[in-house]
This record gives structure tokens, sequence and C-alpha cells, in this order.
């Protein structure tokens, strides 16, 4: 029997878009994976008023989490079975805020390069039409 410890990273992602398990932060801030290749992922999240901020938009760490996730799992779907990462910088660019009517957004992670014990992953955060809210670079230690 296969666990997921004896999986690809490729394969862990594979089996938690096909089995519907979005658990944990995902869940709690209502964002899903929703697409996936080697080396590149996109989630999707609709905005709402649960993650304002007290000025009434949309909280940067809204876009930072999706962000950092597009960024972190773009790696995981490189990685061999059995190895880890973690995220050692994150550096977000806020280009517009966001509110409730934004309406859905996409967080699209994508690999630039990958060594034996860092990786470099960049995301960008856009609405339907395309329109850029936010956008990210990220290091991850491979472990």
């Amino acid at each position: 029997m296969t666990t997921l410890s004896d999986m690809t990273g490729l394969q862990v992602l594979q089996h938690a878009l096909q089995n519907d398990t979005h658990r944990g932060i995902g869940h709690t801030m209502e964002f899903a994976l929703v697409e996936l290749e080697e080396g590149r992922v996109v989630f999707e999240g609709q905005p709402t008023e649960k993650v304002y901020n007290p000025i009434g938009t949309v909280h940067g760490g809204y876009a930072a989490t999706l962000l950092d996730s597009a960024c972190g799992c773009a790696v995981h779907s490189t990685l061999d079975a059995g190895q880890g990462y973690s995220t050692a910088e994150l550096k977000v660019a806020y280009h517009r805020a966001m509110t409730k009517d934004t309406g859905p957004v996409r967080a699209e992670g994508k690999v630039v390069t990958k060594g034996r014990r860092l990786a470099f992953a960049e995301a960008r955060l856009t609405d339907a039409a395309g329109t850029l809210y936010a956008s990210a670079t990220s290091t991850l230690i491979l472990l």
C-alpha cells in the first residue's frame, strides 16, 4: 500500500486535488488548489468580508497566504518522495487593494530555479480579467 510519504511531491498534490482534501489554511481562508503540473500550481479563492482589515479592504495577509501557498506548492510539485521544504523568505508586492467585490482571484506559482538545497519561486495574484493585485518571490529551503 502506498502512503503519502512514499509519493513524490507531485503525486501528493495530485492526490489532494483528486480527492478534494483541502484542509488547513485553504479551508480556513476558503481557497483551493485548482491546477497542477510539475513546477506550476494555481490556487483560487474568493475574498469576503471575513478577511477584511479595519479599513474595509482585504487584509494583505490573505494575498500573502495565497502567494506563499502558490510558491511553496510549485516547489513541492518538484520534490522526490520523502523530501520536504520550508519557506525561508517571502517578498510580497501589493499592486492594488481587493474587496469582496473583486470576485474570484487566482494565485499562479512557478518554480524559477531549484538546486540541491534551495529553490526559488514566483507567484502572481490576479482577478478573472487578469488584473494584477499582488506578486511575490520566494526562497525555499529543501529538507
